[in-house]
Formats: C-alpha cells, sequence, structure tokens
C-alpha cells in the first residue's frame, strides 16, 4: 500500500486514479509520495520514507530540489498541462494592455447610480480609447510549451510575431508556426517589439531582466505582460518606467505591495492556469507520472532527476538507484549482482547534472540482503525494491 499525501486540494479526477493499492494520509511526513500545488515544502522535514513529489503544475520554486535529490526523492511537474490556460489569459492581456478596457469599466462602476449614465458614457467613452493589436509587433521571450501557443494564436490575430528562445525544444519548434519570425537576441525584441510577453523559468539568469538596461532600448509606449514570474521584472526599475511614459501598460499575474495599484499596471490575481480544465490537467498528469514511478520505477518529467524509462518489468525482480553522477558506479552495481550470483536481463542508466539514476532487471528475486549491499556503496543516495 502507497502512502499519498496531497499539501493542497487536488482535482478528483486525478485522485480517482490512485487505485486500491493507495491510501491518502493526513501527515506529510508520513507520506511515500506527495501531491502539490502552491503549498511551500522548503520548510517541512524531508523524511526517509518519501519517494516523490509531484507538482501540479509548471514552475517548482516552491520545492527544494536540490535538497529532495540529496535524499533521492524524485521532484515531477507537469509541463504543457496548463499551458492553453496561460495562453488564453496572455491573450486577454494583450486585450487589456491596448485598450483601457479595466479604466472603462470602474469608470462605468463609479457613475452607475447616476440616471443620465447613457448620455455620460457618450461623452466620456474617447477617455478609454486604445488601440487595435492587428499588425503590431508582439515579442514572445521563451518558446516553451506556453509561449508556442501564445506565439501562433497572436499571430493568427494578425500580430507580426517575433520569438526568442535560444533553448527551444525540437518539438517546440515543429509546433511553432513558420510565420513567427525567430529573434536571435533580446535585445531585438525589446527594440523592435510594440508588446511583449515573457515565458521563462524563475534561475539567477533571468532574474530582474526587464530592468532600467532593457526598458532604455524598448519602444516609447511599449505593453509589457508577465505571467511568467514575478522576479523576471526589477519593481523599482518598472514604476520608472511607467511614470514617464517608457512602458504605457504593465500586465502581471503576481501583485504586490510595490506594483498593485500604481499607475499604469494591470494586476491580476494569479489566475494563470486557475481554470478547470488546467487543474484537472495538471492532477491527471501528476497522478500518472507518480504511479508510474512508484509501480514500475520509470521517470518522466522530473526536475532534479534524468528521465528514465524501462517501461513495466516482466523479469523476476528490479531495482531502482538514486546515485550521485560519478565514475565506477554502474560496475560497483554489477559486482553485488555477480557475487550474489544473479543474472542481470536488462538496465538502463541516465545522469543529468550530478545526478543519477539507474534501474536494473534481475532474474531473481530482489532481497533486502543485496540491496542493504548496494546502499553502503559511496555515491547511492537511496535504493528501492521495485518488484
Amino acid at each position: 500500500m502507497f502512502k499519498i499525501n496531497c499539501l493542497n486540494p487536488i482535482a478528483d479526477i486525478g485522485l480517482k486514479i490512485f487505485d486500491d493499492k493507495y491510501t491518502q494520509v493526513e501527515a506529510f511526513g508520513d507520506a511515500e509520495a506527495v501531491l502539490v500545488r502552491s503549498a511551500s515544502v522548503h520548510d517541512l522535514e524531508l523524511s526517509d520514507s518519501l519517494e516523490a513529489i509531484a507538482r501540479a503544475g509548471a514552475g517548482v520554486n516552491n520545492i527544494p530540489l536540490e535538497k529532495c535529490a540529496e535524499k533521492g526523492i524524485v521532484v515531477f511537474n507537469t509541463p504543457g498541462a496548463n499551458a492553453n490556460g496561460v495562453k488564453e489569459i496572455v491573450i486577454a492581456g494583450l486585450l487589456l494592455s491596448s485598450r483601457d478596457i479595466v479604466g472603462g469599466v470602474n469608470w462605468v462602476e463609479s457613475v452607475k447610480e447616476d440616471q443620465d449614465v447613457a448620455k455620460l458614457v457618450e461623452k466620456n467613452k474617447s477617455k478609454f480609447s486604445g488601440i487595435e493589436i492587428q499588425g503590431k509587433k508582439l515579442g514572445v521571450i521563451g518558446l516553451g510549451a506556453i509561449g508556442v501557443l501564445v506565439a501562433n494564436a497572436a499571430n493568427r490575430l494578425g500580430m507580426e510575431v517575433y520569438g526568442y528562445d535560444p533553448f527551444i525544444s525540437v518539438d517546440a519548434a515543429w509546433n511553432l508556426s513558420r510565420d513567427i519570425r525567430h529573434s536571435k537576441s533580446l535585445e531585438e525584441i525589446f527594440r523592435e517589439c510594440d508588446f511583449i510577453t515573457v515565458h521563462v523559468p524563475a534561475l539567477d539568469s533571468t532574474k530582474g531582466m526587464f530592468n532600467k538596461e532593457s526598458f532604455s532600448i524598448m519602444k516609447d509606449g511599449v505593453k509589457i505582460l508577465n505571467f511568467s514570474r514575478d522576479t523576471l521584472v526589477n519593481d523599482d526599475d518598472m514604476l520608472e518606467a511607467l511614470n514617464s511614459g517608457k512602458v504605457y501598460r504593465y500586465v502581471t499575474d503576481f501583485p504586490n505591495p510595490k506594483i498593485a495599484g500604481a499607475k499604469g499596471v494591470i494586476a491580476i490575481p494569479h489566475l494563470g492556469a486557475s481554470t478547470n480544465e488546467s487543474e484537472d490537467n495538471c492532477a491527471v498528469m501528476a497522478v500518472k507520472q507518480l504511479r508510474d514511478y512508484l509501480e514500475n520505477g520509470n521517470i518522466k518529467n522530473s526536475v532534479n532527476y534524468p528521465n528514465c524509462n524501462m517501461g513495466i518489468c516482466t523479469q523476476v525482480g528490479r531495482i531502482a538507484i538514486n546515485h550521485k553522477n560519478i565514475p565506477n558506479m554502474l560496475s560497483q552495481f554489477t559486482s553485488v549482482l555477480a557475487k550474489e550470483n544473479i543474472n542481470i536481463s536488462d538496465m538502463i542508466n541516465k545522469s543529468r547534472g550530478q545526478w543519477a539514476y539507474t534501474m536494473l532487471d534481475i532474474e531473481a528475486p530482489a532481497t533486502t540482503e543485496f540491496v542493504e549491499k548496494i546502499k553502503e556503496i559511496d555515491g547511492v543516495v537511496k535504493v528501492r525494491i521495485i518488484k
């Protein structure tokens, strides 16, 4: 029986995928696998029994990835599961930034009790006029699952779309419309585009990428959309750019005391992936990944260990080893099994940075005795008997 804990409410459509081999527990410390959305794991104690954490979403800044890796805890996310939901709100953000819809709605609310509201509307509507997005230049920074959908949708709306991503995947490149202009630098996006939307992870290299220097390159009156991470924007520099008119509108999904309510800011309460469909998709993907890992040892969409797949085990036994990516590990594993006179019918070894993962299908039942011998090898952090 596998013990599962949910740190946040997880859509029932996902939880129903767990069968009678699983039971839900209330305490984080009792779980072998954890499902999480926005709750922070950083201050929680990671028990030795914890095997995996699945984030029902793309960002994993609420999870201590390296600390988990050191304990052999595989962390999953669900890339692309909420991409359509975010794409749709980005398109809404484009329209909100080009037409003063928010200002107009708020004004109507303020005069709604006036008996002459219809006349007032006709007299004052010009105060809230804007521009059309058709024919305007949109820069999309980051062409992952969300960025590609945004670029293609904006292109179909008649925008001239520039895309920048030096690390674009093969799959993303195949899905990107041939009409998207491939920018070779951020500077081109900053210099040429009327609207800029960003879809990159929060890393040291991306922190504060929207700052005084980058604003100085942009067109006067540029509109910036941030449905990615708050740390990508230097708030002080953004406020200065808004006050000077360099940035006309800043649409952000991450309100904070400094930005919320500022002139030119449209602050949305982190609704990017808050659709029923997105939550369902993330829950289903997260649960399927957890089940495949716990039951078969396979890893898909991990952010701290390599992806690794050997399908369903058809041999007598299978063991999975989380270990450091250092020389001579495989020979030590096979040596332990050879001394036990156990034949290896199949094996796979993958690495990611300083961490690696090995699965061995064996022609004899896995015993705790030789598993303990593998655990004693320097560099091994966890060994599991899958079958």
